[in-house]
């Protein structure tokens, strides 16, 4: 994790350096309209949160102590894994202080730092979906040529290349808004720095921040996204000439589960963007908070407890 955060570290201090900013820390405003019921939601977050780690942690745990599952598809899920629990450490503890404490209060260098973060792991979760859903039509749809398909290469080939994809193309987008001068205005309405919340503060044209943005994020995602759903056109294709009996709804079952999971993760964003200014600006800011909660909390049983193989490693370790 340090080898991809560091580079970030390194520019952004340079922008502050040749930048003069005036604003020194931010100030998150989660709720404007329902501020009664935070301490409500937060029992519900928090109760998620530790589902998500829980199950991450224990699916972590049973890949590493159990020599059987030591195979390229296990390697995978442990990545997957690895992501969402950064994703969670670097949203939903501060969400819950805020709550809780009222610390409101974020400094310029973490609140860029946060967003370079959920930059980087949402979308190399994206990606790691996208393997996930080649990985699992190769096991239905070719499995003569899957051992050599998806090998030990082939999972360190994928590293590389979403490490590579990230630094290329979305290291850009908070050393941008870093450089950006703050002049006096340092109240974000949202529970987390995010992309669309924080440049809005500046004193600077942001015209160029918001085109490139638009342009490499439905770019890289929306490319995931179609070969998410090609894979499993590719499947649902392959399962129903399945002839053997309980076959077809056991593989619909585990690719349905999947590719609902799937759609909320890449559809959410998109709700945000259009519906915006259309709602109470309260429920953005909900869904962008469950965004980074729920699919943690939900892989590890999606891709990890409903295998046999790793349901009888986790019985193993307890």
């Amino acid at each position: 994790m340090w080898i991809i955060i560091f580079p970030f570290i390194q520019l952004v201090s340079i922008g502050t350096y040749y930048k003069y900013v005036t604003v020194s820390e931010f100030f998150l405003i989660c709720f404007s309209y329902y501020k009664g019921w935070q301490h409500w939601l937060s029992l519900s977050l928090s109760l998620l949160f530790l589902l998500a780690m829980g199950a991450n942690t224990t699916l972590l745990i049973t890949i590493w102590l159990e020599a059987s599952l030591h195979e390229p598809m296990y390697y995978l899920l442990s990545l997957l894994s690895l992501l969402d629990m950064v994703l969670c450490l670097t949203v939903i503890p501060k969400v819950l202080a805020i709550f809780w404490f009222d610390l409101r209060s974020i400094s310029f260098s973490v609140c860029f730092l946060q967003m370079f973060i959920i930059n980087s792991f949402l979308t190399m979760e994206s990606y790691m979906f996208t393997v996930t859903a080649y990985e699992h039509y190769s096991a239905i749809c070719r499995p003569l040529q899957y051992p050599s398909i998806i090998s030990d290469q082939f999972v360190a080939r994928a590293v590389i290349f979403v490490v590579a994809r990230n630094h290329l193309f979305f290291l850009p987008v908070p050393i941008l808004s870093a450089r950006l001068r703050y002049c006096a205005e340092n109240i974000i309405k949202n529970c987390i720095c995010t992309n669309l919340s924080v440049p809005k503060l500046s004193c600077d044209d942001i015209s160029f921040n918001q085109l490139y943005q638009f342009v490499v994020g439905w770019t890289t995602l929306g490319s995931d996204f179609i070969l998410i759903v090609l894979s499993y056109s590719f499947i649902l294709k392959a399962v129903l000439r399945i002839k053997a009996k309980g076959a077809v709804a056991k593989a619909l079952s585990t690719c349905g589960s999947r590719f609902i999971l799937i759609l909320f993760f890449s559809t959410v964003l998109l709700v945000l963007v259009i519906t915006n200014k259309r709602i109470l600006p309260d429920v953005p800011i909900l869904l962008n908070i469950l965004h980074h909660l729920i699919p943690p909390a939900l892989n590890p049983i999606v891709y990890g407890v409903r295998t046999k193989e790793i349901k009888q490693g986790i019985q193993k370790l307890l």
